[in-house]
């Protein structure tokens, strides 16, 4: 569902992205460890679609369309929803509102945002004077209101307290319908009976891993995809000795 051929990303005159290939089927979870200013972000908001992440070379696919030139708002309406690590405040526009945007009326804001302990914020401007993990679950309530195909995750863990992690952790699993079990054989009507949600999600930590489990993880260094393991050996590899020894490995 998506397909990432040889992408290459630039910011100005700034190379940020090379060379990546990357494939997340139906079903899927994808982890995406890297140390800071590797490219993981950009990864991430080129995907969402955001201009000022030129793409200089190869091609996004998303449900068999081409999507690399496609506005950020055709990629949100065709299924690819983002959770960022630093989101905006924006004043003047209630978090009710904003739920019931994503959602096109077609979802309960209170009940959904009772699934986060959300109720008492949604008559507050988005963002305007959360903690960090308010302001994560924001994010998430969003997310769920516009039910989206892909689910990009940009450091959930960060910021979050440890009374808040287990919920965004629990949250992000329902979305990823990870407690599915993907059944290849069923036909495309019967598909909401297993997993039909991917998610690509950023870690920097690695502690999201302890409220979430995951197919596939993959190493980012300098723009380059380096690595593809088991998430969690990773994850042990980086724990144990870094990430600069971990990176000359690869290589």
């Amino acid at each position: 569902m998506l397909q990432v051929e040889d992408l290459q990303v630039k910011i100005g005159d700034k190379e940020i992205l090379k060379h990546i290939d990357l494939e997340i089927q139906i079903g899927e979870t994808h982890i995406l460890f890297g140390p800071n200013g590797s490219g993981k972000t950009s990864l991430l908001m080129t995907l969402m679609g955001y201009p000022q992440y030129r793409v200089t070379g190869g091609k996004i696919f998303f449900k068999g369309e081409d999507i690399t030139n496609m506005p950020v708002d055709e990629r949100a309406s065709l299924g690819i929803g983002m959770s960022y690590q630093r989101p905006p405040t924006i004043n003047g526009v209630k978090t009710r509102q904003m739920v019931e945007i994503c959602a096109r009326g077609g979802m309960d804001a209170v009940a959904l945002a009772e699934k986060v302990n959300f109720t008492e914020f949604l008559e507050r401007d988005i963002n305007a004077g959360f903690s960090g993990g308010e302001i994560k679950r924001s994010e998430l309530l969003q997310l769920m209101a516009q039910n989206a195909d892909l689910l990009l995750f940009d450091e959930p863990e960060s910021g979050v307290d440890l009374e808040n992690i287990s919920l965004v952790g629990t949250t992000i699993n329902e979305l990823l319908q990870r407690d599915f079990k993907i059944n290849s054989k069923k036909s495309r009507k019967e598909l909401h009976e297993g997993r039909t949600k991917m998610g690509l999600i950023i870690t920097h930590t690695g502690f999201i891993l302890d409220y979430l489990t995951a197919d596939k993880g993959q190493m980012l260094f300098d723009g380059r995809l380096t690595c593809s393991s088991n998430p969690r050996e990773i994850f042990q590899c980086i724990s144990e000795v870094g990430y600069e020894e971990c990176i000359r490995c690869t290589f």
